[in-house]
């Protein structure tokens, strides 16, 4: 098994080398104690200001959305857009909000619908895959979820040690531990034990062994990563996906948590692809101007076939 040792923060860190990263975070604790709609506004600012020097970061939106919704009218293609854009800034105050914020703050701002479904699988004695999306608030979603019931996180450590302790221990405040992504014999023990574990199968990880092409939205060839059926066949484990959705009126967040995926097609990796993909597109859908357009995600493309972002 993948031994794996939780970051400490260690005299090192004190290093100038580290000093903009202890800045940032200082700055991100700072930030997480303003009124909530002060920070909304700052976010929408700071989302526009990056966009505006980062014009390949909105490109990619625009063609992800263009992509997806082909059929779209212009005007409405362009105001998800904007809103993608506003929420992709206040992604940062969200992560401050999930890494900082004392638990009563956070269950003010979020309430959760569905832990009937949890609750339910566990007392079965089944272990959970959160089917989880690389929505832009995840991380308030992960330390909501683990006030009312701890999971394992699933991450990749940071190259920057300094910055890899604080990520960690901002994403285990409410939730048991953290694996690797790449230790799936771990993976494989926690499901088995009936742990709850976070598993975000949504981005485009490359062509490999564990991946294949399935449809997503309009785009038929999607390549989607296979390690959902290696969890799910290798453990007896129940898929279940939920979906974080922010309420831009008032600023509230319900956690929504949807029926486990019982017609899960198993040892049969292309179908399965598929299937989680529809799963995907329902919690993508959701709240689609929250999710993170911004990542290529078609960038690797079946043999032969052109780049879609050239």
């Amino acid at each position: 098994m993948r031994k794996f040792t939780a970051p400490t923060f260690t005299s090192s860190f004190l290093h100038p080398r580290y000093w903009p990263v202890l800045v940032s975070m200082t700055v991100m604790y700072l930030i997480s104690w303003l009124p909530y709609f002060i920070q909304f506004r700052l976010g929408q600012s700071v989302g526009r200001l990056v966009m505006y020097f980062m014009r390949d970061r909105r490109k990619t939106i625009e063609r992800n959305l263009e992509l997806c919704f082909p059929d779209m009218d212009i005007n409405e293609r362009n105001k998800l857009i904007k809103q993608n854009i506003d929420n992709t800034g206040l992604a940062l105050f969200e992560t401050s909000m999930a890494w900082f914020w004392p638990d009563l703050r956070v269950e003010r701002h979020v309430k959760v619908e569905g832990l009937e479904h949890v609750y339910k699988l566990q007392e079965q004695g089944k272990g959970i895959l959160l089917i989880a999306i690389h929505s832009l608030n995840l991380e308030l979603g992960a330390r909501a979820f683990g006030l009312h019931t701890p999971g394992v996180g699933v991450y990749r450590p940071n190259k920057n040690p300094c910055f890899d302790y604080f990520q960690f221990k901002g994403r285990v405040r409410s939730n048991k531990h953290m694996r690797d992504r790449k230790d799936l014999k771990g993976m494989f023990q926690d499901l088995r034990q009936g742990e709850m574990l976070w598993y975000a199968p949504d981005h485009d990880y490359g062509r490999g062994r564990n991946s294949t092409f399935a449809p997503l939205f309009a785009v038929e060839q999607a390549c989607t990563t296979t390690g959902t059926s290696l969890l799910i066949d290798n453990t007896d484990s129940v898929p279940l996906p939920f979906a974080m959705i922010r309420d831009t009126d008032s600023g509230q967040y319900t956690l929504k948590i949807y029926p486990p995926l019982e017609a899960f097609p198993h040892k049969d990796p292309d179908a399965a692809a598929a299937y989680i993909n529809k799963a995907v597109e329902r919690s993508i859908l959701a709240a689609p101007s929250q999710y993170m357009w911004l990542h290529n995600r078609f960038k690797t493309r079946p043999e032969g076939e052109p780049s879609l972002y050239k």
